[in-house]
């Protein structure tokens, strides 16, 4: 038999096309599969900016898939999908990369609202002279939080003078909160920062040990751009510190802002160890607030905290954690693999529906390997000295205690922001 040219092309071509499109279809599937994974353990809601995609719009490029850095988006039946919604952070490189324009960022969704204080360009609010950056403002990575805080600096810096005692009172230091701090010793303003915890990082600083914060570049003022990739908590806070020590940067520490005064000048903020005056007010605060209690008797014993710093303090403890977010799942497995721990987790639906992944693997792991206790559908009755009361399943069981972890989240500062006439708006998968 005899083949002429065209078929010694044609024959290898139609091979690749038929592969091409065997291995296509078998990737779509696996997304396919993930993404309904997801859906049936409710891991649909994510926690900030967050990417919508028009179907009508996609042409299935998929120039947004290896863009993505959680790799939260997928491509089903031609169409790219919002597949792992929990693990995105706000990046935003996958609305840059879309060449046909069928990616816009957005808060909140249509079953669960987001409140965003509305701000200006500039970051001011509707109250002239108060200004908000950062998580607050609905902007959870740390690079963009760092850049928020320089620029609304930068507007600040640009207000008329005035004789108050500051040119600004910085409230938080964050991310947004040091970029905006940078900003003001490169502007050579009179500024002070409040920090209500006892160390510098905001949301940063109640990271479990170890854990990845960041995974790309920062640019920061006076220091110019810093290349980081897969740094770790203690990495970037030592970091940080090192950029507060060379710059001289104030911070308050244990500091709580408690109110915020109109006068004519500016305003008066009023803390727990002083009063300030000041030309303009920058909320770099967490969208944390004040921590949810569990409300139950014996709450305010020593032992019970609200956030993990250390896992290594735990060991040869009796823990247990509360809550069903990752906050709590990385706590929960971080503390099980420190020698001598016993640790049981408590939440109160039937599955970590708000955990990422690899968090909820993690803990499936260690509870087969018996080093961790999962109790689902579970409430904390009574805490004493020794012992915590649990609500498992509808009968009350006694555990022996050494300390709680509350990872329950926080109330949001809505009501404060409200109380000050700043207009607040619930985003419910809008621009």
């Amino acid at each position: 038999m005899e083949i002429n040219g065209l078929e010694i092309y044609i024959f290898p071509l139609a091979f690749i096309l038929v592969y091409y499109l065997y291995s296509k279809g078998k990737k779509e599937k696996a997304v396919a599969t993930q993404w309904q994974e997801n859906v049936e353990a409710g891991l649909t809601e994510p926690a900030t900016l967050h990417p919508l995609i028009d179907p009508n719009k996609c042409m299935g490029a998929g120039s947004c898939i290896p863009a993505c850095p959680e790799d939260a988006i997928g491509m089903i039946k031609g169409k790219a999908v919002f597949i792992d919604p929990t693990v995105c952070i706000g990046h935003g490189a996958c609305m840059t990369s879309c060449p046909h324009g069928a990616i816009t960022l957005v808060f909140g969704t249509s079953k669960r609202g987001m409140d965003i204080p509305k701000v200006n360009p500039n970051f001011e609010t509707n109250v002239p002279g108060i200004f908000i950056a950062g998580e607050l403002g609905g902007m959870g990575l740390i690079r963009k939080a760092a850049t928020q805080g320089a620029q609304a600096m930068e507007s600040i810096s640009k207000l008329k003078g005035s004789n108050n005692t500051l040119d600004v009172v910085i409230v938080g230091s964050g991310p947004a909160g040091l970029g905006a701090s940078l900003t003001a010793i490169e502007q050579k303003m009179r500024y002070i920062v409040v920090e209500q915890e006892e160390a510098l990082g905001g949301a940063i600083f109640q990271y479990p040990r170890n854990k990845v914060a960041m995974t790309a570049p920062i640019k920061l003022p006076i220091v110019g751009e810093v290349k980081m990739f897969e740094v770790s908590k203690e990495e970037l806070l030592e970091f940080w510190q090192g950029v507060i020590k060379k710059n001289g940067i104030k911070i308050n520490y244990h500091e709580r802002m408690e109110a915020i005064t109109k006068t004519d000048k500016g305003f008066i903020v009023k803390t727990t160890k002083n009063s300030y005056e000041t030309k303009a007010v920058l909320l770099a605060l967490g969208r944390r607030g004040t921590p949810r209690k569990l409300g139950a008797p014996g709450e305010d014993l020593p032992k019970v905290v609200y956030r993990l710093i250390d896992p290594e303090q735990y060991r040869n403890m009796h823990v247990l954690v509360v809550g069903g977010g990752d906050s709590a799942l990385e706590a929960a497995t971080t503390i099980a693999r420190e020698p001598g721990t016993t640790v049981s987790i408590s939440y109160r639906s039937d599955a970590f529906g708000r955990g990422k992944a690899k968090n909820r693997e993690a803990l499936n792991e260690l509870e087969s390997q018996g080093k961790l206790k999962v109790m689902l559908k579970s409430t904390v009755k009574q805490i004493t000295k020794d012992k915590v009361m649990v609500d498992y399943q509808g009968k009350v069981v006694e555990l022996q205690n050494d300390a709680i972890i509350v990872c329950a989240g926080g109330i949001l500062p809505t009501p404060f922001l409200k109380e000050l006439g700043i207009l607040v708006e619930t985003k419910k998968g809008t621009e």
